[in-house]
């Protein structure tokens, strides 16, 4: 479950860096890369990184405790 968070947390940090390019700049990386905003891998990106935000918000409410297990859990397994 750690590796999900993580990967989860990445893709957040990139919607994050992607909207201050927009905010700043008039810049969406996203649609630069995939070919404009209504591109279909633009689309698939954006819904992507907003289930990935979705799945950022079960961590907030995940216990000190919960977290402890997962890390030493995948570092006992490591």
């Amino acid at each position: 479950m750690m590796i999900v968070n993580k990967i989860a947390l990445a893709l957040v940090i990139l919607g994050a860096i992607n909207w201050g390019l927009v905010g700043l700049f008039s810049f969406d990386l996203v649609a630069w890369i995939a070919g404009g905003p209504t591109a279909i891998l633009a689309r698939i990106i954006y819904i992507v990184i907003a289930l990935a935000g979705i799945w950022c918000i079960s961590m907030l409410f995940m216990d000190d405790e919960e977290e402890h297990h997962s890390t030493t859990t995948s570092q006992t397994h490591a």
